[in-house]
Parts: structure tokens; C-alpha cells; sequence
């Protein structure tokens, strides 16, 4: 998509005759979500322009500016005022899904600590795989791994559910071997602490 982004954020691309971010607001807000918090980095007067302080969509919006390009997993420190005490959900402003789907992730059993979204039959080794015991609760998650076993076929495309509990794990990150702090390992120190990180296909 390099060539249709040289001037547009990716997120802003049009699907259907709207951005994608529109529709992930949309979608969420059919869900029951009301307060957004968006992280914007380059071309940011694209966005607010477009979406403002979420009046027309019966939203408040907020915005937060990446500034440093230092991976996911500090993209998520930046929610961390905004979150508080909260649940909240996290989506990537390029992953479009069926708006069906946003219930779902909006309210967290009470045992649970996160959900992540996985879909079967992508190629694990271009994001991240996600390895689940029997109940479907996630144990590993690799960014750009080889699966470790044959049938090994679910893939995590960037949706999620979280409690605050995982800014403990972000705030303890050290960057990968592709100098990156990824919200992957944060997800993947929260389950292998004992805390239940459920997926969700």
C-alpha cells in the first residue's frame, strides 16, 4: 500500500466509502464503546480533521501523538492515563473486521485479563502466532515465528481486550531482536504469569 499511503495515513484509506478508522469507530461504538482515545503519529491533522472530538459519531475523542517509533508495545503506554482503573479495547487503525465481532471484546469475564483476537490459515511467520492449550487460552505468542507445531495455524491481526494489568508487563519491556518494544512479548509475560489471556476467534 506504499504507493496509495505517500500522502494518507493508512488508516484513513478509504473501504466503502469510508476510512478504516471510521469503521473501527463505528464498530465499537455500535458495541457500546463511547469514550476513544486515538494514537496518531504522521500526517495527524488528517485525522483529527476528520474526526474531530467524536460529536457526530455520539463519541468523545481523544488523540495522543506517538512521537518516537519504538514499537507497539509503548503505543500502549500512551492509553495509560486515558485507560485508569478501566477495561479497554485496543484495535490497530489498519485491522478491519465485521462489526459483529466488537461485543465480544467489550466486557471481560471476571477471571480473565485479556482477550486477543486470533484467525486460522494465515502464514504465522508474518505476525504473530498465537499458541493455545485446550480452553483456548493463549500460552505462548511469537512476533514472526515458526510454528511450533504442524497444525499450527493461528495468527493474532490486532484487536484486543485488556485490563490495566497489562501496562504492568509494557512498562517492563526490553526491545527485541528487531529494536522494537512489542506489545507481543507484554502479552506473552501476562500469560505466562498465571493471569488468563483468552482468544477469541
Amino acid at each position: 500500500m506504499r504507493d496509495l499511503t505517500n500522502e494518507l495515513p493508512k488508516p484513513m484509506m478509504a473501504v466503502r466509502g469510508k476510512p478504516i478508522l471510521q469503521h473501527i469507530i463505528e464498530g465499537l461504538r455500535a458495541a457500546g464503546v463511547e469514550k476513544f482515545l486515538v494514537i496518531v503519529g504522521w500526517r495527524a491533522d488528517v485525522v483529527r480533521q476528520a474526526f474531530g472530538d467524536g460529536t457526530r459519531f455520539g463519541a468523545g475523542i481523544q488523540y495522543a501523538r506517538q512521537v518516537v517509533q519504538d514499537g507497539t508495545g509503548k503505543v500502549v503506554e500512551l492509553a495509560r492515563d486515558f485507560a485508569g482503573s478501566d477495561p479497554f479495547v485496543l484495535s490497530y487503525g489498519d485491522i478491519l473486521v465485521d462489526a459483529v465481532n466488537y461485543p465480544r471484546l467489550t466486557t471481560l469475564e471476571a477471571e480473565t485479563e485479556a482477550i486477543v483476537t486470533v484467525k486460522h490459515g494465515e502464514d504465522v511467520s508474518q505476525g504473530g502466532a498465537v499458541f493455545v492449550n485446550e480452553r483456548f487460552e493463549l500460552i505462548d505468542l511469537r512476533e514472526k515465528a515458526k510454528a511450533r507445531r504442524a497444525d499450527q495455524s493461528l495468527v493474532q491481526p490486532g484487536i484486543y481486550a485488556f485490563r490495566p494489568s497489562i501496562f504492568e508487563f509494557t512498562a517492563g519491556l526490553e526491545r527485541s531482536p528487531r529494536g522494537e518494544f512489542e506489545l507481543t512479548d507484554a502479552i506473552r509475560n501476562l500469560a505466562q504469569s498465571g493471569k488468563k489471556v483468552q482468544a477469541l476467534n
